[in-house]
């Protein structure tokens, strides 16, 4: 399978954030977001193949107990699934971070999935050549909805404007996603934006019983590869 990298690291969003974890990032994705802080395995996937085999001892010279299994998008490739099987035979704690538009069986211990809103679409990145693809694929409602029911699940949302909880709301309410699971963090790769928007989107939080994200690897790192 084709990987971008591997680090060792501490999760930097949702509900397990602050936990040191094994990082493993394929390469690939079917969206094209124009905010990606990982163009290197969207817009310009880069990355080498691997051997099941040296994935995992590379994955267990870490001692972590936490893995995070990540991209670009992770659950386009059936390699995944035999992945998850191989480190849940570990006894590792397993995080899939997906967008929620594709469905593999994979095994996980929690399905990490930040459904894309319109303020992904890239209508002016590269003259806006992949924008109706993007639009078209970055909501699946079923594919969401059959993820959510059969793994446990967070919702991360990343927020750019007030205006975006419209959007939100909508897709909580179609989910019906429990609030508790519901996670708003804010867009942006420096950290003077994430500390404004983090004011306005906290009071969203209080109001709305979502619970708030930091961003803490680009609070900490910065927008940084391989930490």
């Amino acid at each position: 399978m084709k990987v971008s990298e591997i680090f060792y690291s501490v999760q930097g969003e949702g509900g397990l954030v602050g936990t040191p974890s094994t990082f493993v990032r394929l390469t690939g994705c079917n969206l094209r977001c124009t905010w990606c802080d990982t163009p290197y395995t969207s817009w310009n996937p880069e990355g080498e193949e691997r051997q099941l085999g040296g994935i995992l001892a590379e994955v267990r010279r870490n001692w972590g107990t936490h893995v995070v299994v990540t991209g670009g998008e992770p659950m386009l490739f059936t390699d995944t699934v035999r992945l998850t099987q191989r480190l849940n035979e570990f006894g590792l704690h397993i995080t899939i971070e997906t967008a929620g538009t594709v469905y593999q069986p994979v095994t996980c211990d929690l399905m990490s999935i930040s459904p894309k809103l319109a303020n992904s679409t890239p209508h002016r990145r590269e003259g806006g050549k992949w924008a109706a693809q993007h639009d078209r694929l970055r909501y699946q409602p079923d594919v969401l909805k059959r993820l959510m029911g059969e793994y446990p699940y967070q919702l991360k949302f990343v927020v750019s404007d007030p205006s975006d909880m419209k959007e939100i709301s909508e897709i909580v309410a179609a989910t019906k996603a429990e609030p508790t699971r519901v996670f708003l963090m804010p867009e942006g790769i420096d950290a003077q934006v994430l500390h404004e928007r983090t004011k306005w989107i906290v009071d969203i939080c209080k109001q709305e019983r979502f619970r708030f994200s930091p961003r803490l690897h680009v609070e900490i790192y910065g927008n940084q590869r391989g930490v």
